[in-house]
């Protein structure tokens, strides 16, 4: 039985609970990938770096009453999928570096392109794949990067589960670009390739402070399925004296009954995720957006899943976003 007491144990599990995928009402799928960042490698080892650091927690949480006995099961870390992955973002990054020095593309460089696409493609068909085996048996299921373009299969796999859901998205990024540096499936583009599904209707930005005008147009453009709360916005509201609650409340009413929780850790302060895939000065203290799922919770709207992604490979990022982890766990479990 497990002890919330003790010192953890680096037992292959997350945060060293003692219980099995089969058992467990969560299954926390990790993908390390960061093929397409275009800044910062090193978010493809962010769930080992999380994983390792998870077991260094207290479990008190003072949102659900014996959170450690919730069932919470990681599946296992693939170092050939690693492997591989490395090998095609090394690919991508010679793409990246012709892009930013003007350097033109050769045909060989048109090839490699399709050479990414296409692994991106299968990496995300077998996350779809996986999600869909355990929601079908009636588990909650999120998922730990990686870069942001990782847990667009498991929401495809929550568009063939429910009729209808929103995305509730902390980020300091849009990613509403269209195939991002060429990539199809880029960390910037996630929203986009998400919005692709008409079982998505609702998409709500927090945090949102680096924006190129593309993607202003399609928020504009939108008919409001997206609605963007902007840093600067929200900063320049609580100046004048708007509080935390109220805003949280605004966020919450544009969102639908069924809500999916994607939370790239750079929406946060980058003091706490310095060595995520693209800091951004700005953002949120953890215990803001905790308030903010907790008063989702609250309000009687039920979350559906969560990815928690960016988090860099060192081991105060993973300090930090294995306690986000936790806390999601936490709410997603209520």
């Amino acid at each position: 039985m497990f002890n919330p007491n003790e010192v953890g144990i680096n037992n292959g599990n997350i945060f060293g609970f003692p219980y099995s995928v089969e058992e467990s009402q969560i299954i926390i799928i990790p993908v390390q990938s960061d093929i397409t960042c275009s800044y910062s490698k090193g978010t493809a080892e962010g769930p080992k770096a999380v994983l390792e650091a998870s077991t260094q927690l207290d479990f008190y949480s003072p949102y659900k009453k014996e959170a450690w006995k919730t069932k919470i099961a990681m599946l296992p870390l693939n170092d050939s999928e690693l492997i591989d992955n490395r090998k095609i973002g090394v690919l991508a990054t010679t793409l990246i570096d012709k892009l930013e020095n003007e350097i033109p593309f050769t045909e060989e460089d048109k090839n490699l392109y399709q050479k990414i696409n296409l692994h991106c493609e299968e990496l995300n068909s077998r996350i779809e794949e996986t999600s869909l085996t355990f929601l079908n048996q009636n588990k909650l299921v999120c998922l730990l990067g990686g870069d942001h373009n990782s847990p667009l299969g498991l929401i495809n796999a929550l568009s063939k589960k429910y009729e209808s859901f929103g995305i509730l998205q902390i980020d300091a990024h849009a990613d509403l670009r269209e195939a991002y540096e060429g990539f199809t499936y880029s960390h910037a583009s996630i929203m986009f390739n998400a919005l692709k599904s008409s079982k998505v209707s609702k998409l709500v930005q927090v945090g949102i402070r680096d924006i190129c005008p593309a993607e202003i147009d399609i928020i504009n453009n939108s008919n409001n399925r997206i609605k963007t709360f902007f840093d600067w916005d929200i900063k320049n509201d609580q100046y004048n004296g708007k509080t935390w609650e109220q805003q949280c409340k605004e966020i919450i009413k544009e969102l639908p009954d069924l809500v999916y929780i994607s939370y790239d850790i750079d929406g946060l302060d980058p003091k706490l995720c310095p060595n995520t895939g693209t800091p951004v000065a700005g953002g949120f203290e953890v215990e803001q957006i905790n308030f903010l799922i907790k008063e989702l919770v609250v309000s009687g709207k039920k979350i559906i899943g969560f990815d928690l992604n960016e988090v860099g490979n060192d081991e105060w990022d993973a300090n930090v976003g294995a306690r986000v982890l936790y806390r999601l766990c936490n709410f997603l479990a209520l």
